[in-house]
């Protein structure tokens, strides 16, 4: 990852210059696998992130306001009792190993003043985060590791904390120059340049190894086998230059961003490897670049991580609708024979004397089909002839009966499931917690989750509708979920506003409103597209919506949250992007 040590390091000096002497004022757990920790010095007030997530595991000031949940977790309430009030002494790091150890002087219960070590280690997805007593015992972690998950290192509480296994590389604190080229040239077989460089040196990312292998070579790819002298003294160069950079901690903030302004790479050297093919600017921080590089990541993991046991109970749901009805289906492709029931029953009655007493089967004239052959109808000897009549009429009614029901059992499941739908579609766009709240209230008011008793929780409130501004200045409102969609089509919106939705597709509603105002073809347009792009169609190319005004919108009694039908409408097809 491109958070190496290196670039802790600088990140370090970054923690020192305002944390050392501050007091941690809060604490917050937004996730199992994050930390914020407020800061309070006497110049000002700062958040620390602390994140041991697998793909974006980092430590540094942070400006991204996160959600936290009602009820804090046991680690952080731990946490509050432990450094609450603590003032930080120093943050150091081992070499350029890629973790940072906070040293706090708290209090402990009998008021004496002892140092506790918060320990931030960034190692992929054995990243954690882990607090030790002032005898070096571990007090907790984010991340517990037991015997069962690793044999090497336990990370557990009572055992004495220990440092991750040191890599055999070169540290370029302690390692000249030459010892590094002398390392490369002592490599086995034909590899890269970066590659070799990522082998031996410690504490640096493979975009630092492929940016010195690229000023090296000049541009073009370097094999160690195939270098020149002229080329080792470059490598000489540069490690020297990285060297300095390292003990001077002196380097630069830079993010390279890709040509639809992504973020792409980020480095303390200036990245010149990727040429045109990227825009590399110099941040004002090292904290900044992290959280500009990573904040739409880490939203979109945080939510992912909140919404999975509702995509589980959504997907079963859908699962266990989808599996009744191809079975009800099955049961009424046999109903679809019940006129053959009728039939017999007609045959049997209309020559009950010349059936025999005990007979098993009757070939009777089919006179509903003149010109037929004979029609073999299956007898009980147990029962008359009459009886038989009487049975078949009842199996007859019986499917006739059991057709309609199923009908109308298969009508109500797939409502359901499209009503199941609209609310997938909700949760891919849910952006919030408070998103995620209303729909996760929405499925416990239609049963899909079960109400605790013991639990007392006022009604979450609907939030407002998303709200935007066509280019000629008509609002335009969009639906966040079903229970605000209903909100917004039947109690916010006027009868003369004009109400779009995607057709026969999942989406929001919106509400072009048009305050008395005939609506332009601009605003028309531009509402539209609103409506496709908050649909489950926002990745196609053309889609079909239709519009028809607010007074043509009506609620059906009963149905589910965002279920309306709607008359006299007309259909635009649009390009949501």
């Amino acid at each position: 990852m491109a958070l190496d040590g290196i670039f802790l390091r600088h990140l370090k000096r970054e923690l020192e210059e305002k944390l050392i002497g501050g007091r941690v004022d809060k604490i917050h757990q937004p996730n199992r696998e994050e930390l914020v920790i407020a800061f309070r010095t006497r110049e000002s007030a700062y958040k620390v992130l602390l994140s041991a997530r697998a793909n974006s595991a980092r430590v540094h000031f942070t400006s991204v306001a996160l959600e936290n949940p009602k009820q804090p977790p046991m680690l952080c309430m731990l946490l509050r009792k432990k450094l609450q009030g603590a003032k930080l002494l120093e943050i150091r790091q081992p070499e350029l190993e890629r973790l940072l150890h906070f040293d706090f002087d708290a209090v402990n219960e009998l008021g004496d003043h002892v140092v506790l070590t918060l320990t931030m280690e960034i190692m992929g997805r054995y990243s954690n985060v882990i607090l030790t007593d002032e005898n070096g015992k571990i007090v907790d972690a984010l991340k517990r590791v037991d015997a069962e998950m690793s044999s090497q290192r336990l990370v557990l509480p009572g055992v004495a904390y220990q440092l991750p296994p040191p890599q055999e590389k070169l540290c370029l604190l302690n390692a000249s120059n030459s010892e590094v080229v002398a390392a490369v040239k002592a490599l086995p077989g034909d590899a890269a340049l970066s590659k070799a460089l990522l082998s031996v040196l410690q504490g640096v990312s493979p975009i630092v190894c492929r940016e010195i292998e690229h000023r090296v070579g000049r541009g073009k790819d370097l094999a160690v086998r195939q270098m020149d002298e002229e080329q080792y003294f470059r490598l000489g160069y540069f490690c020297q230059k990285l060297k300095d950079t390292v003990e001077r901690v002196d380097g630069s903030p830079y993010l390279a961003v890709n040509r639809q302004k992504k973020p792409l790479d980020f480095s303390f050297l200036d990245i010149q490897q990727y040429g045109t093919a990227a825009i590399v600017y110099e941040e004002k921080s090292f904290s900044e670049l992290l959280d500009r590089f990573y904040l739409e990541k880490d939203q979109l993991e945080r939510m992912r991580a909140r919404e999975q046991d509702l995509l589980r109970l959504l997907s079963n749901a859908s699962e266990r609708l989808s599996r009744k009805i191809n079975a009800q289906k099955a049961e009424l492709m046999q109903c679809a024979q019940r006129d053959e029931l009728r039939i017999a029953g007609d045959l049997i009655s209309a020559n009950l004397y010349t059936i025999p007493k005990g007979a098993d089967k009757a070939d009777l004239p089919n006179f509903y089909e003149e010109g037929t052959p004979l029609l073999q109808i299956k007898l009980y000897p147990a029962l008359t002839a009459s009886q038989n009549a009487q049975k078949y009429y009842k199996e007859y009614r019986k499917a006739k009966t059991a057709e309609e029901k199923l009908t109308e059992q298969i009508e109500i499941a797939q409502d359901e499931i499209i009503y199941l739908d609209s609310v997938f579609e909700a949760l891919s766009r849910a952006a919030t917690s408070q998103d995620l709240g209303e729909i996760r209230a929405e499925l416990m008011e239609q049963g899909y989750i079960r109400k605790l008793r013991s639990k007392k929780e006022k009604p979450a409130a609907v939030s407002a509708p998303l709200t935007f501004q066509t280019s000629d200045g008509f609002t335009v409102l969009v639906g966040r979920n079903n229970r605000q969609n209903d909100r917004l089509t039947l109690k916010t919106a006027n009868n003369n506003d004009i109400w779009f939705h995607t057709k026969n597709i999942p989406g929001s509603h919106t509400v072009l409103v048009t305050d008395g105002k005939k609506p332009t073809e601009t605003a028309m347009t531009e509402a539209a597209v609103l409506a496709a792009q908050h649909s489950k169609a926002k990745d196609s190319s053309l889609v079909p919506v239709d519009y028809t005004e607010i007074r043509n919108v009506s609620k059906p009694q009963g149905s589910k949250p965002g279920m309306v039908i709607y008359k006299a409408y007309k259909t635009l097809f649009v390009n949501p992007a």
